[in-house]
């Protein structure tokens, strides 16, 4: 679950490049490839393994954001009898990347791709990951084919995974194929994606499961100055990433069963954490009944509602401790992924994420009922290291950009006093926690001279916003 993103509606203000080059310095974000993965990128994109399997008869589209050139899924999906059945193809960078060579060597290194209001740093060299490995509607690709069976519940009933030619017909985006719904002009496909996703979602919070429909965090330039404003999730965003969660799970059950895989994991969340989430309800004005679980809580939050947005982006803790375990001969002792309330695999990031091209070959194999490569069996054990390092760079990014933003909107107003409530207060030090502003989306670092009164409404003072060193700071009103 990723943290909000941050996006410039126009040019980055000058007042953050120097902060955004400090920030990669730090983390050792990866800068240009190497010459030798750009050959090779070059040679592969020339020379992938193809497959026999011919699907290009399926009326693949994506849907991405608009300037998204990394288009790792397709989708088509047509109604069979009283249910679903569902195509969703994958990129498959194995017909592109051999194990051991300069292309896959450095996407060990990179792990995933980064994301900035500036720039992305990808994990694949532009010619594969927005050329010849991505699904653009320009050609025929190879793929993993992802076939999948739905009731009429929602449930899923069947799946099978291959590999096969593919051909996306149309690079769509999220804001089209909203308003072409709401129309009534969609293709049959897209319609079946909003019935599908919506059984989907209803089957998720039955079973007690929460997935964030985080905003994104946008800072808007002007000739007034600059603000952040929160963009919320379309519906239809909501119904694909259920397509791609119904994946991961059809993809877990078929490693689950084989015996051998790379699960996502997530451990329940302790009691301690619901209570600081209820506190910043309560920062926010944000009612949250007795005896409402975690799920429908969160699935009673509108995004489009600047409080509720925050709300969400402050729910993310729920999903601190997630990580990764490889298994083979047996199955794993705590398998689940607690906000999925069931057991999930990454398969369908390819492009963007490593772990997905082990996960993809482990599916194809069971699948067909052949032998995992070796080159998997042998390497699968390095990757859940790989990706949590990768994984903790990557929100280790994430926040300090949203740090960075958050000490720009309020630097000029040092000696300001806000309204909020504190959501945090330090055991060995009450005088000191964290404040939840409740006008502006923004939590900082609070100290009094008494201790601190968890959970009520305060009046705090500004008294730090520093963009360089990404911190905000506030002292008990007077």
């Amino acid at each position: 679950m990723p943290l909000q993103r941050v996006h410039f509606a126009e040019d980055v203000p000058e007042v953050f490049r120097a902060s955004l080059q400090d920030i990669r310095r730090e983390l050792e974000v990866p800068t240009e490839f190497p010459d030798d993965v750009v050959a090779a990128a070059l040679h592969a994109a020339k020379n992938p393994r193809l497959p026999e399997l011919d699907r290009t008869d399926l009326e693949f589209v994506t849907i991405d954001p608009p300037d998204s050139m990394d288009l790792d899924q397709a989708l088509h999906i047509e109604r069979t009898g009283d249910g679903y059945t569902v195509h969703y193809a994958i990129a498959d960078v194995a017909a592109f990347v051999q194990p051991g060579d300069p292309i896959d060597l450095e996407a060990r290194r990179r792990g995933e791709t980064l994301y900035a209001p500036d720039k992305r740093t990808p994990l694949h060299p532009p010619e594969l990951s927005e050329g010849a490995a991505s699904l653009l509607p320009d050609g025929v690709r190879p793929a993993l084919l992802w076939t999948i069976t739905v009731d009429a519940t929602g449930e899923g009933t069947g799946v099978t995974c291959e590999r096969a030619l593919v051909m996306s017909r149309a690079k769509l985006n999220y804001a089209g194929v909203q308003k072409d719904l709401d129309a009534g002009n969609a293709s049959e496909s897209l319609q079946l994606l909003r019935e599908v996703g919506t059984l989907r979602e209803q089957r998720e919070l039955e079973r007690g499961g929460v997935n964030l429909p985080i905003p994104d965090q946008e800072v808007v330039t002007s000739n007034h100055g600059w603000g952040l404003e929160f963009r919320a999730p379309l519906p239809v965003e909501g119904w694909n990433a259920q397509i791609s969660l119904l994946t991961g799970m059809a993809a877990a059950e078929l490693m689950m069963k084989g015996k051998i895989g790379i699960l996502r994991t997530l451990p329940e969340s302790h009691d301690s954490l619901r209570h600081k989430l209820e506190h910043t309800a309560k920062a926010l004005g944000i009612t949250w009944p007795d005896g409402t679980s975690y799920a429908q809580f969160i699935h009673g939050l509108q995004p489009k509602v600047p409080a509720h947005a925050a709300m969400l982006a402050a729910c993310t803790v729920l999903f601190r401790g997630a990580g990764y375990v490889a298994f083979a001969g047996g199955v794993p002792e705590r398998p689940q992924h607690a906000a999925m309330k069931a057991e999930y695999a990454h398969v369908t990031a390819p492009l963007r994420r490593l772990v997905d091209r082990w996960t993809g070959e482990i599916c194809v194999a069971l699948s067909a009922g052949t032998e995992v490569p070796a080159w998997v069996r042998e390497s699968m054990d390095e990757i859940p290291k790989t990706m949590d390092e990768a994984d903790r760079r990557a929100n280790a990014y994430e926040r300090s950009i949203v740090s960075m933003v958050e000490a720009g909107l309020v630097a000029d107003r040092i000696g300001t006093e806000f309204e909020g409530v504190i959501t945090d207060v330090d055991e060995r030090d009450t005088t000191r926690g964290v404040v939840a502003l409740s006008t502006v989306a923004i939590e900082g670092r609070v100290t009094g001279s008494v201790p601190l009164p968890l959970g009520q409404a305060i009046r705090v003072k500004l008294v730090e916003a520093d963009i360089a060193k990404r911190t905000v700071a506030f002292e008990l009103a007077p």
